[in-house]
């Protein structure tokens, strides 16, 4: 029988695949790959390259299954799904990862980049993917991240402009629940609501 690793994302939305198998030359196995943005995001571009690459790589005998909009729950469930075995692939955002490791957190600290850029840089980088790597692996056992990537900078979105830190103050602001977004918001005395990007 098959046992394919366990995965964890961490992302910026940083996306975290990992595979490990002995089929049989003519054997085709199905993975579950979940997510909770809609396919039409980034996250349905990044799994169909995942889902493509791999098909390609085991002639066929490794194919994705994807689970798109939150079918399988939101990114939190799913990280545990995946930490339990339950399903073998997720996308997830750094904020979410933290739910299990808490150092992910360190990803989605505001002002964390210059641009969007030193962004890309620091994502292309080896040493910060091998550093959130054996984080992950260090933090939550039987997971593993492959690789990073992101979705871009955040953007606020408000019937207000926001073109300064001040003029949040007194907003309130739709959140993932962790203590990184709990701390940095309110710091700019905003008020936070928590809410999963699968009920926005």
């Amino acid at each position: 029988m098959n046992n394919p690793g366990r995965i964890l994302g961490a992302m910026i939305a940083v996306v975290a695949m990992l595979w490990a198998t002995g089929a049989g030359a003519q054997e085709v196995k199905h993975y579950r790959f979940a997510y909770d943005q809609p396919k039409t995001t980034g996250y349905g571009i990044l799994g169909d390259i995942f889902s493509d690459k791999l098909k390609e790589l085991s002639k066929g005998t490794m194919l994705i299954d994807q689970y798109p909009g939150a079918q399988l729950g939101q990114e939190p469930q799913v990280l545990q799904l995946v930490k339990s075995g339950d399903i073998e692939f997720c996308i997830s955002s750094s904020a979410n990862a933290a739910t299990l490791s808490p150092q992910a957190g360190v990803m989605s600290m505001h002002f964390l980049f210059r641009s969007e850029a030193h962004l890309i840089k620091a994502i292309a980088d080896p040493k910060v993917s091998e550093a959130v790597k054996a984080m992950i692996a260090e933090t939550v056992q039987g997971t593993h991240v492959i690789a990073l990537s992101t979705l871009g900078l955040r953007n606020m979105y408000s019937k207000r402009e926001i073109k300064k830190v001040e003029d949040m103050k007194g907003l309130k602001v739709r959140v993932q629940a962790t203590p990184t977004e709990d701390a940095m918001f309110p710091a700019y005395d905003a008020q936070i609501v928590h809410r999963p990007f699968g009920s926005v």
